[in-house]
């Protein structure tokens, strides 16, 4: 089913410093979209808003059209959220973590995904960053959220977990439709079709990657 998010008129201010005078953004299955912007410019708050976690001044969001009340997001499981910091717990086995998300068949959907079986006995812990990110991606997105909200998934990680994450997103955008954000650029540039760039409390829509350096956000070659 083809499904369409649309968040618009997003308005945040903090202490009284404004951080998005008028914010919009859509997205749709089949598409990865791309956000980028300097540190404080405001793309953790953004998805934060759009989950239903922080309060925005104003919002008016719809899926499909209709419009939804930012506090029945997580109640009605429409959008999933892969949070920057690392949020299952570290004494907790793999295989142990599953059962928590999933139930009976649906477990096979982790058990038997892309090399999992190697990380089964071992603690969240102990993972190494790259098999944690895969990890918690794979818990989230598996769920039935129909839009997929992804904060820093490329950060820090090792670069043969970066491409699992990058085949396995290419594959999820035809059930889901997706939004990222991440200072690693290059990766997001791959796998993303639409990319748009928050600078000053406004959201331009980028075409190209010289737009991100004429915007600020990339040095000058």
């Amino acid at each position: 089913m083809h499904n369409t998010l649309s968040a618009k008129h997003i308005k945040k201010s903090f202490k009284g410093k404004t951080i998005f005078e008028n914010v919009n953004l859509e997205c749709e299955t089949g598409q990865i979209t791309g956000v980028f912007g300097r540190n404080g410019s405001g793309k953790s708050t953004l998805l934060k808003i759009l989950f239903g976690i922080l309060k925005a001044d104003t919002v008016h969001v719809t899926i499909n059209q209709q419009y939804i009340a930012v506090k029945d997001i997580i109640p009605q499981q429409l959008i999933a959220y892969l949070p920057q910091h690392p949020f299952i717990p570290k004494y907790l086995k793999v295989r142990d973590i599953i059962p928590m998300y999933y139930q009976g068949d649906e477990q096979d959907k982790l058990f038997y995904a892309q090399n999992i079986h190697k990380i089964t006995n071992t603690k969240a812990g102990n993972l190494s960053m790259g098999e944690l990110r895969y990890f918690e991606l794979l818990l989230i997105s598996n769920l039935n959220h129909p839009f997929l909200l992804l904060d820093e998934p490329f950060s820090m990680i090792e670069p043969l977990y970066k491409e699992h994450i990058k085949e396995y997103l290419l594959k999820l955008k035809d059930k889901k439709g997706i939004v990222i954000t991440d200072h690693y650029y290059r990766d997001v540039l791959e796998v993303s079709n639409n990319n748009l760039l928050l600078d000053s409390g406004f959201m331009k829509k980028i075409i190209a990657e010289q737009e991100l350096i004429e915007g600020g956000y990339l040095p000058k070659q």
